[in-house]
């Protein structure tokens, strides 16, 4: 993968500063050096752009051929087509999407994709999480129903301070690393657009909880089979791949930091 341009509203140094020191995921090791026009990372210079209308972006004369929409602003069909309009070829949504589009979990449903697809959603991740289990789980035993819940880490919508909600919501209102806060979530439904056999079977919550990153979805459902724990634990083992880990050690949320699964399966929790 060749990262050519990268879009956002604010200035370079700001952009190669926060790729050079995180937070939660540490200091990227790698060079990193601002020029005229954008950034170097290890010698390969990366053009950046301010513009909030991405039809007016030079993807056609830069040869894009997928551009990753991660703002959240463009998470549907007709305005995440302003790309195409560009000259890019191809758009992945890094979350939910609404309209004609298909929503793939890799590893999971990546086969539905046949190459004519301009447009496609990544799904959140919270479904990433849940969709390699629930997959398994409904192959090997058949889901009846179930319940999810995820534990996750508070997230940019959150306020760090008690203060007004840009959005009204009178809980994400409230200080994000001193409160659990309950909040809701799609993944649930959005389990049937990745695997249709899932469809109308499972129910969700959430609760924010004061972590900076490192989250937990739990699923609680009825089989149709009798199924022993060493049973369950033994499919998901078989089932690992490049984004489906498993494990059997104690860890916290911590010890996930800088994983590359979009799901890990704790198999001390079954």
């Amino acid at each position: 993968i060749e990262v050519v341009a990268i879009n956002d509203l604010t200035d370079d140094a700001m952009l190669a500063h926060l790729l050079k020191y995180d937070s939660t995921q540490g200091r990227f090791k790698d060079e990193v050096e601002v020029i005229e026009g954008g950034f170097r990372v290890n010698g390969k210079e990366i053009k950046t752009f301010e513009n909030p209308n991405p039809k007016e972006l030079p993807w056609g004369d830069l040869d894009i051929d997928v551009v990753l929409e991660c703002t959240g602003f463009f998470a549907d069909k007709e305005k995440a087509s302003a790309h195409i309009d560009a000259g890019a070829k191809k758009v992945l949504i890094s979350a939910p999407a609404s309209g004609d589009l298909k929503t793939i979990v890799y590893n999971v449903n990546h086969d539905e994709l046949d190459g004519s697809e301009e447009i496609v959603s990544g799904a959140s991740c919270t479904t990433n999480c849940l969709a390699p289990m629930a997959k398994v789980l409904n192959d090997q035993y058949g889901i009846v129903e179930g319940l999810m819940m995820t534990i996750h880490a508070y997230t940019g919508d959150q306020n760090t301070l008690d203060a007004p909600h840009s959005k009204g919501d009178f809980r994400r209102a409230r200080a994000a690393a001193q409160n659990i806060v309950p909040n809701s979530t799609g993944a649930a439904k959005a389990i049937g657009l990745v695997i249709p056999e899932l469809k109308g079977k499972l129910d969700g919550s959430a609760q924010r909880v004061p972590v900076a990153t490192g989250s937990v979805t739990e699923l609680t459902a009825v089989l149709d089979k009798e199924v022993s724990v060493e049973e369950i634990n033994a499919a998901m083992k078989n089932a690992t791949n490049d984004s489906f880990g498993y494990t059997e050690d104690e860890i916290v949320s911590s010890d996930i930091i800088g994983i590359t699964y979009g799901s890990l399966f704790d198999a001390t929790q079954t």
